[in-house]
């Protein structure tokens, strides 16, 4: 288990982390955050780009599911709903154990499974502690809040980090 904060793969948006990348590193199922890794919080539904980007993952073979801390069971439910995918909601990440529900639910194993984020507190540590793939996007729509700003600033040494080694 690791504990590192230093995203494996650090993408600009989330269509960045094509089918054909996901095959490349044996990944058969992507978990994904939802708020800031998909789309806005404020985005009350999914776009029909997000539409396009979760069909050419299932005509890919990869499973995908939503794996979300969001406080608001409803908006994860209805978001997913509306998509026709699974999730695993009230996560607790950066505990692995929201991963661990998920990757069971769909019997797939940590060496086959790709965790996609914004947050490296959260998406990414609990990735690494998963053992899983951890992928990291810039957050749709950047920063809105002061906290979202402070925590944006301290996760850039780590970002740097991992622009700079070799996967």
């Amino acid at each position: 288990m690791s504990f590192s904060l230093v995203p494996d793969v650090l993408f600009e948006r989330y269509a960045d982390v094509t089918p054909e990348f996901l095959r490349s590193h044996g990944v058969s199922l992507l978990l994904s955050d939802l708020d800031f890794t998909l789309a806005a919080k404020s985005t009350p539904e999914p776009d029909e780009a997000l539409r396009a980007y979760i069909a050419a993952l299932k005509d890919a073979g990869i499973g995908f599911m939503i794996v979300s801390n969001n406080r608001s069971g409803r908006r994860v439910k209805e978001f997913c709903a509306d998509l026709d995918v699974p999730f695993q909601g009230h996560a607790g990440k950066p505990s692995p154990r929201g991963l661990y529900a998920a990757m069971e639910r769909v019997g797939a194993q940590r060496e086959h499974t790709a965790m996609l984020g914004d947050k490296l507190l959260t998406d990414c540590l609990a990735a690494k502690r998963a053992g899983v793939l951890a992928l990291v996007v810039e957050p749709v729509g950047g920063p809105v809040t002061a906290w979202q700003k402070v925590l944006h600033a301290l996760q850039a040494p780590f970002k740097a980090a991992c622009r700079r080694k070799n996967f």
